[in-house]
């Protein structure tokens, strides 16, 4: 499709934060809404810590991007290339440009490899993955399952990544595999987190700590990775000053990530936010450019990204672009909410809700969900990827 001249929202991401807003816009009565998406495929990424550990396929994550576009608004399939905010225009990979009276960045974020030498090589050999790529997530189960003896190390790394707590998810579900078949006391396991406690939100480290404790995991603090090499299988930590290098037998490793290229490259990233969009954390419009939005990873606001926070910045963009496209005030603020799901087994769940500042934000007021349960695993296994496809997806 020829992509139009000009439309009144320009959404650049059709992902879940791109889609979720451009189909709230419709439902509001904004029609005049282009999403930039060249994917041919949508995956719902939280499912891929459960393909990871044999409890989900890629099918059960996958759709075609067609199947989930809203109706109501016009999917031009290309890449944006660039923003050029002060004339109110974006260039795509065809060379078309598209002008806008409000854009919305939703496009994410990439593993950045070159933040830790040799990580690249070292996801794409025989005994290393990551869920955090797709098509790796099926590696990860197989070799998982096949694991009986060694050393087993998971990472979490010292900088951004969206939904952090994903990267522990696999760690007890493989452990509590491990035990089931008899092979964990056979195995070291070892978990590398940069901070001080487990996650750093005080009752969810109560919990993790038992599970941790309960598997015998080795758990380093204050340990950031350097790198990694495939070729001797082998990672060298850092922690307090010190280096250590640990070989391995099968690595999981959690990439840190960073914003596109073209979001540095357009001035719209502040300063030491590895180009991450410089938003104002409440109504997350850019400080400078005042018709321009972002949510989601691509969003540089304080805490840990996630679905869960998503799903409460969409409404709010929402709301924001359509007072502004009325010559109105942006009067919509996001909370700084934000969910990790911790899946302590392969079927019991902790779920952490907090705000930027590590302040718990439970959102029943029935139950303790930062306490380990089967319903929170069955409703993060079966009824949020129910609740996406139906719902979010559709702006409701």
């Amino acid at each position: 499709m020829k992509p139009p001249n000009r439309a009144r929202v320009v959404v650049v991401g059709g992902g879940n934060g791109g889609i979720a807003l451009a189909s709230r816009l419709n439902r509001k009565g904004e029609s005049d809404v282009v999403i930039v998406e060249p994917r041919s495929e949508h995956f719902y990424r939280p499912l891929l810590s459960y393909v990871g550990a044999g409890l989900a396929t890629l099918g059960d994550a996958r759709r075609e991007q067609s199947k989930v576009m809203p109706e109501g608004s016009t999917w031009v399939r290309d890449v944006v290339t660039r923003v050029h905010p002060e004339l109110s225009t974006v260039t795509l990979g065809s060379g078309a440009t598209i002008g806008y009276d409000q854009l919305v960045l939703a496009a994410g974020s990439r593993p950045d490899w070159d933040f830790i030498p040799g990580s690249a090589e070292a996801v794409l050999s025989e005994n290393a993955s990551t869920n955090y790529l797709f098509d790796l997530a099926p590696k990860t189960w197989r070799l998982v399952d096949a694991a009986t003896s060694g050393t087993a190390v998971f990472t979490m790394p010292d900088t951004t990544c969206p939904c952090a707590g994903a990267a522990q998810k696999i760690l007890y579900m493989a452990c509590d595999l491990w035990r089931s078949r008899g092979v964990l006391d056979d195995m070291r396991v070892v978990l590398t987190v940069p901070e001080d406690t487990i996650f750093g939100v005080p009752v969810v480290d109560d919990e993790l700590q038992r599970a941790i404790d309960d598997y015998g995991i080795e758990l380093r603090t204050r340990t950031r990775v350097r790198s990694v090499d495939s070729g001797t299988s082998a990672i060298t930590i850092e922690s307090d000053g010190a280096t250590e290098e640990i070989s391995y037998d099968f690595l999981h490793l959690t990439p840190p990530h960073i914003a596109p290229d073209w979001v540095v490259d357009c001035g719209l990233s502040a300063e030491g936010a590895r180009g991450f969009v410089d938003v104002d954390p409440g109504t997350l419009r850019h400080r400078q450019y005042e018709n321009v939005w972002a949510l989601g990873d691509i969003a540089a606001t304080p805490g840990s990204s996630s679905g869960g926070a998503l799903r409460k910045q969409t409404p709010v963009v929402a709301q924001n672009v359509l007072s502004a496209l009325r010559g109105r005030p942006a009067t919509a603020r996001y909370s700084g909410y934000t969910v990790s799901p911790f899946t302590l087994s392969r079927r019991t769940l902790v779920l952490a809700e907090f705000t930027a500042d590590g302040t718990p934000k439970p959102s029943s007021k029935v139950f303790d969900p930062r306490k380990e349960r089967r319903s929170t695993f069955l409703f993060d296994r079966w009824g949020l990827p129910w609740i996406y496809w139906h719902r979010i997806l559709r702006g409701k």
